[in-house]
């Protein structure tokens, strides 16, 4: 990734806005354009009103629009833009695990154990590390996101355009989604749809909790039981809603979490179950099918199960 030396920025920056950042958040453009400038320091310059957009104040949470003039002015940035170290486990898998590529997106099987994104003590995730392994790339953005421990099918936009259609797609619920979860004990149902509201609030620490809760969302999500063993179930789990944490969480509710859930399980099971070999939570994003934003076609992707749950699915005992 490249680096910044100290250096203040001699001139008045001017940019017209094309395509490819229409629509986009001000603040957002401003992080991304001013590389290894302190976010406190953008929003600033914007509350200051030495930013610009068309000769007038804005307010960071302005979207740009194709035409716009947008007025940068001279910053200090830091000594050393920090460079998101990609380990070599992550580098193969981003390079060999993409189920499909366009011009518009690419749909990636994701590695457990890796964040879609940095924050909260993460420098990188699989956005900035992708970027970094793709300097020549103009636009990737995650068009949805995947819990850290949750591996499968993630899409990744390569234009602006096909990212506002995409999330339009995601946000009125058009997107068929199907996981696999290995539940807690024997789930004696073949299938069940789970219609309970669910709600976010802040746990211990400040992580992010979902509760079941009337004051929630509604959120829905259909279970099929596709195996049955001797302390264990795997199903199949499809979200018709797009809650955080949601299948986890209805899961839970019904009494059989997710093998090794640490935030919504059982801490007696998962000490259990790690004794077997379950190091992770076995939650697999396996199938998506959606309209592609470009060719208006159905498309459909699935990413096949990671060899070690595979492995491990291998030990059970079925009924």
């Amino acid at each position: 990734m490249e680096q910044h030396q100290i250096q203040t920025k001699p001139d008045v920056q001017w940019v017209i806005i094309t395509e490819a950042n229409a629509d986009q958040r001000l603040d957002n453009f401003l992080i991304t354009r001013l590389k290894g400038v302190p976010k406190s320091l953008i929003y600033r310059i914007v509350r200051k009103g030495e930013v610009r957009v068309n000769k007038g104040r804005v307010d960071v949470k302005y979207r740009l629009a194709i035409g716009d003039m947008v007025r940068i002015p001279p910053v200090r940035v830091a000594e050393k833009a920090q460079e998101n170290y990609v380990t070599n486990s992550l580098k193969k898998s981003l390079e060999e695990d993409i189920l499909f590529e366009d011009e518009a997106l690419i749909v990636l099987n994701k590695p457990a154990g890796y964040p879609v994104h940095g924050g909260s003590g993460v420098s990188s995730g699989i956005i900035e590390s992708l970027r970094q392994l793709r300097p020549d790339a103009h636009f990737l953005e995650l068009v949805h996101r995947l819990d850290k421990d949750t591996s499968g099918c993630l899409i990744i936009a390569k234009k602006r355009s096909a990212l506002r259609k995409l999330h339009e797609i995601f946000r009125d619920d058009q997107v068929r989604k199907s996981y696999l979860a290995l539940l807690a004990g024997r789930w004696d149902k073949k299938k069940l749809l789970v219609n309970v509201p669910l709600l976010k609030k802040p746990g211990e620490g400040g992580e992010r909790v979902v509760i079941v809760s009337n004051l929630g969302k509604s959120a829905e999500t259909l279970f099929t039981r596709l195996q049955a063993y001797q302390d264990t179930t795997l199903v199949s789990a499809a979200p018709k809603t797009g809650r955080t944490h949601q299948i986890r969480v209805h899961a839970a509710w019904m009494g059989h979490p997710i093998i090794s859930d640490e935030r919504y399980g059982s801490f007696e099971l998962n000490r259990d179950f790690k004794k077997r070999g379950y190091k992770r939570l076995f939650l697999h994003a396996e199938k998506l099918e959606f309209v592609h934003p470009v060719t208006g076609l159905t498309v459909a992707f699935n990413a096949p199960l990671p060899k070690s749950l595979q492995n491990l699915l291998a030990h059970e005992k079925p009924l």
